[in-house]
């Protein structure tokens, strides 16, 4: 696999952002833009982005949001809004610093709930939205989920393994997580107004076994875009699909956008 790995740094407000892009061999296609869930960053994709962009024969692009990763650190926890500012006020920046017109998304976790906030308003310079595990709204499935990883994440032993990826960003990155979406503001937080205005096709992946989300996610976003839209429940797989069952993700997506994408 013949695979080139470019780094750069992106400004976007309020500092600036890692990004690594894979190209493949044949770039025929616009890139692919991966959004991570919310202990994730460049790093934790692993050798997904480049296995992707093999198959895909398009460029892969991931980034470290602002916080997280190589990304500067904010003081300041992320407002019950962080999903849609994401959408409206990062990646436009992200999208202008990389000169992007045309992309597919690929979203994991509140990564792909970002993703359809992205395409709902990007027109159709979005060709594509990819989520996996992605949260639509909050179950209490989710809560509880998040008040485990939480006690979990108390023990130093398994902290130690966000330090490694996030340095000493690491309990800014967890709080980040838990306290705005165990904070009861954040409760009725729901896609429910966007989900109409995506126009692009929508594959939704989810685990059936998914700690963090019933399989009652991926049928509301593929029952309420408003473009053409396919469910992928993967059995005996839990919240991290492309790691669990990667190869059989890779075939969804790569068969998903030879058929949809433009």
């Amino acid at each position: 696999m013949n695979i080139e790995i470019i780094d750069l740094s992106v400004n976007v407000p309020g500092g600036s952002v890692f990004v690594r892009r894979w190209n493949s061999t044949h770039n025929a296609h616009s890139p692919i833009i991966l959004l991570h869930d919310s202990l994730g960053c460049v790093a934790l994709w692993r050798d997904f982005p480049a296995t992707l962009a093999h198959h895909l024969r398009r460029p892969v692009i991931a980034y470290d949001r602002l916080g997280f990763g190589q990304s500067s650190a904010r003081n300041e926890l992320p407002s019950i809004n962080f999903i849609s500012e994401e959408a409206e006020v990062y990646f436009p920046s992200l999208r202008s610093g990389l000169g992007l017109t045309d992309f597919a998304l690929f979203g994991h976790s509140v990564g792909g709930a970002m993703a359809l906030l992205i395409a709902a308003s990007s027109g159709n310079h979005c060709e594509a939205v990819i989520t996996e595990a992605a949260q639509p709204y909050v179950e209490q499935l989710t809560l509880s989920s998040i008040r485990a990883g939480k006690e979990q994440f108390s023990q130093p032993e398994q902290f130690n393994r966000l330090t490694k990826y996030h340095g000493d960003k690491s309990q800014w990155v967890l709080d980040a997580w838990t306290e705005v979406w165990l904070s009861p503001e954040f409760w009725s937080w729901n896609l429910d107004p966007y989900l109409g205005l995506v126009s692009c096709p929508v594959l939704a992946i989810h685990g059936d076994l998914d700690e963090y989300g019933s399989v009652a996610f991926p049928h509301r976003i593929t029952s309420s875009v408003n473009g053409p839209s396919e469910l992928a429940i993967l059995n005996q797989c839990g919240h991290v699909p492309h790691r669990e069952r990667k190869e059989e993700v890779l075939r969804l997506t790569a068969s998903f956008l030879e058929r949809r994408a433009k």
